[in-house]
């Protein structure tokens, strides 16, 4: 059995960081190992979480494990991990390029440059092993100089099984049950996510084949990132669309559920994305998917959806009619896209991977 500790600036189990170390620390202590977790700021239940100041005491022996998860720069969080005397794994989920903040939020954009450049030295620092969430996260991880041998791709643990077990918000399924067609694009609202080039390709499916639709935008909201989200609003009304779109904020899995059953298509519009766990609900929701080939989109949805490398509008419009109206094509797509995620990114299979990419890098985990 050994001593590990989980590292993260920030918990929440609304996230998709969040979610892969809940579910690390979930999979690690079925496995009858010793965990803890370490965070500047949490937001679960029925779990012990510690301020990162105490991760040293937990991280003086040259057997015990820290498993950082690097997504942001963090001064504290990479201090810690320079100074500690175990074993050190890097789980790399993708720090979001900084310009996508340029003129929104200061804060965030130099967040993100600190987080890039710390990942410089993480890569380099010959840690024991890292993981990383998609293959084209590996590749900057290799590009920044990690070692190749002790380099793997573990794709983030998710919260799908506690997501198929829910019980829907019947109230959301009455009222979006209508008759109309609905996409849904489920992730935080933040610049990066290219909500506007959604709203966009929503216009064009709407004026050009199916005025009888709507767009669900789900995902939390950041006060910091006001200037964003208005902008947003602002594009649905210059557009006459705002009475056809709805945003719903953060909400429970119940609700969660809901969306996705109400559902005709996943539309996703972002400009980058590290892996996209709400592409892996889809999947499991029997949700066809559209979007743009951006970053480590392509990958995670592999043959399984309509994704394209132009970002073109009007072919994501005509790419949603496509699949609203054929019944057979959507079916087809449906059924690949839940045997992708049965056999590459279900529960047993990630736990797969991080047991052997651990093994390989000589840890018996």
């Amino acid at each position: 059995m050994a001593r590990i500790s989980i590292l993260t600036p920030t918990l929440i189990a609304s996230d998709a960081v969040g979610n892969d170390v809940l579910g690390m620390h979930q999979m690690l202590t079925r496995r009858d190992h010793e965990v803890h977790l370490f965070a500047e700021d949490w937001a679960v239940d029925g779990l012990e979480v510690h301020h990162p100041t105490r991760a040293a005491a937990f991280c003086d022996n040259p057997a015990d494990v820290l498993i950082y998860h690097h997504s942001i720069g963090w001064e504290l969080g990479v201090d810690i991990l320079k100074n500690s005397a175990c074993q050190t794994v890097i789980k790399y989920h993708n720090v979001t390029p900084s310009e996508f903040f340029e003129g929104i939020s200061s804060q965030h954009e130099q967040l993100c440059e600190l987080g890039r450049q710390q990942l410089a030295s993480i890569a380099s620092a010959g840690h024991t092993a890292y993981l990383a969430a998609s293959r084209y996260n590996m590749r900057e991880l290799l590009a920044e100089g990690a070692d190749s041998a002790r380099t793997f791709v573990v794709h983030p643990f998710n919260q799908i099984d506690k997501l198929a077990g829910a019980i829907p918000d019947l109230e959301i399924v009455d009222r979006y049950l209508d008759g109309k067609t609905n996409l849904l694009m489920v992730g935080s609202v933040r610049p990066n996510k290219g909500h506007i080039s959604l709203i966009e390709a929503f216009a064009r499916y709407y004026y050009d084949f199916n005025c009888n639709a709507r767009l669900i935008i789900v995902g939390a909201e950041d006060e910091a990132l006001a200037v964003y989200s208005k902008a947003i609003r602002q594009t649905a009304e210059l557009l006459h669309l705002d009475g056809a779109t709805v945003f719903t904020g953060e909400v429970p899995v119940e609700a969660l559920k809901a969306y996705y059953l109400v559902s005709d298509v996943f539309v996703i519009a972002s400009e980058h994305e590290g892996f996209c766990v709400p592409l892996v609900e889809a999947m499991a929701m029997k949700l066809p998917i559209v979007g743009y080939a951006s970053a480590a989109i392509a990958e995670t949805v592999g043959d399984c959806g309509l994704i394209w490398e132009t970002r073109d509008p009007s072919l994501l419009a005509e790419s949603i009619n496509s699949l609203v109206e054929d019944e057979a094509a959507s079916a087809s797509l449906v059924q690949e896209a839940h045997r992708r995620y049965q056999q590459m990114f279900s529960p047993p299979v990630i736990e797969n991977q991080f047991v052997r990419a651990a093994a390989t890098a000589g840890l018996d985990l």
